[in-house]
């Protein structure tokens, strides 16, 4: 295959600015929350709380999680609780805020995408009546996270969760029988309506092992930022990636290399990342424990750097 030279953004981490653990408790697949009046990360169910909260007086570089407090007690009449993973909160900007969320409904007997709103960050979360994408047929859907385009149009992403299907292996699909897709989704004004049908923007490659999950989008500069993980979130090969594309809807172009990775800054199995708009700073989990699980949360400071670099298409 042809070479192919693209300007893309080159990401560092400075060793100094990788900090934490700042949650010394189960706290995975955070989100991060900037508002006027604060700074709030959520996280995947831990006991019998479905969405975690935890808050920042100082922009996200000390953190309390709020013990017992339940940003979703109510995960909506399709699902059920106990397996509510990943949720992203984005303000409207009207006085509302939304919830994405991934979480069990008996009827597909998968994990679906829903919505929440709630005028206070922190919740309690109003779920609506239906989720927005269940992806049934692929295994299910998960992983959301919403984003604004510079015009105004919302969108979502969410990973086709075919890892879900089977396949062998620890966390599914070992065979690579399954496809599990970053589908991008365009929303309507209400940031809770889905308007078309979503468009595939990437999937897995040679190195990225069974699946890809995690997805974040963002803008930086007019450039479209992808991240997401690779590989079994319960092995040390999980990772946080990024891809980059001139357009929302791609082509997204994988780095040469992740972002972080198990041994970098001492971490083990980094992933579940979520940046702030700006792209600056971002909150990630790492795992502690194997057995059982358990994922403490982090930061990070971003260094963006703009180089010109060679990529053989079609090798990642």
């Amino acid at each position: 295959m042809a070479s192919h030279s693209k300007p893309l953004y080159m990401l560092e981490l400075p060793t100094q600015l990788i900090s934490g653990p700042v949650i010394s408790q189960n706290f995975s697949d955070p989100d991060i929350l900037v508002t006027a009046n604060g700074t709030y990360a959520f996280a995947t169910n831990s006991g019998s709380v479905n969405i975690q909260v935890a808050t920042s007086p100082d922009g996200g570089s000390t953190w309390e999680l709020l013990s017992g407090v339940d940003a979703l007690p109510n995960v909506g009449s399709w699902a059920t609780n106990g397996s509510t993973w990943a949720p992203d909160v984005i303000d409207r900007g009207d006085g509302t805020f939304v919830m994405y969320y991934a979480a069990h409904s008996p009827s597909q007997n998968t994990h679906c995408v829903g919505a929440a709103t709630s005028t206070v960050p922190t919740g309690p979360y109003t779920p609506q009546s239906a989720p927005i994408a269940c992806q049934t047929a692929g295994g299910g859907a998960i992983d959301p996270a919403g984003f604004q385009d510079t015009n105004g149009t919302r969108y979502i992403v969410y990973k086709v969760d075919g890892s879900s299907l089977g396949g062998g292996g620890p966390c599914g699909n070992a065979n690579g029988a399954y496809a599990t897709p970053i589908m991008l989704q365009a929303m309507a004004a209400d940031a809770l309506t889905p308007v078309g049908a979503p468009v595939q923007i990437l999937d897995r490659g040679t190195y990225d092992g069974p699946l890809i999950e995690a997805p974040v989008l963002i803008l930086h500069e007019g450039t479209y930022v992808l991240s997401f993980s690779s590989n079994c979130y319960n092995t040390d090969l999980y990772d946080i990636s990024y891809a980059t594309a001139p357009s929302v809807s791609g082509p997204y172009t994988k780095a040469a290399a992740p972002l972080l990775v198990t041994g970098d800054y001492n971490l083990t199995a980094p992933g579940g990342a979520t940046s702030r708009p700006d792209g600056n700073f971002m909150v990630f989990h790492a795992t502690v424990n194997s057995n059982p699980l358990t994922r403490y949360m982090y930061t990070a400071t971003v260094t963006w750097n703009w180089q010109r670099t060679e990529r053989l298409m079609g090798c990642m």
